[in-house]
């Protein structure tokens, strides 16, 4: 049953694809893009602008970078992870009994 579907299948997209190859065209598509003059036209250039007018720059004393305060974090190597673990498992309780279906 299984192969019958599947020749059925086969022969059902082969088909489709017999019927689509006729519809499409081999003549090449030209891509216009509409043009935009004036985006590349020469103009003056503007006014010198400070993007900071309406802010202004303050700090406060005393102040210290955060390596100076902050925990020192280390990181633990996988193996040294990966050794606990296996020592763990082995220490571990065991099932007492195995129950079987």
């Amino acid at each position: 049953m299984k192969t019958i579907l599947c020749v059925f299948f086969f022969i059902g997209t082969t088909a489709a694809f017999g019927q689509v190859g006729g519809s499409l065209s081999a003549e090449p598509v030209v891509l216009t893009l509409p043009s935009h003059p004036h985006v590349a036209a020469y103009t003056a250039l503007s006014v010198e602008k400070n993007l900071s007018e309406k802010s202004a720059f303050t700090f406060g004393t005393g102040e210290r970078p955060l390596w100076e305060f902050a925990p020192v974090h280390h990181e633990v190597p996988l193996g040294d992870v990966a050794r606990a673990l296996r020592e763990e498992h082995l220490r571990s309780r065991k099932a007492e009994f195995v129950r079987e279906n």
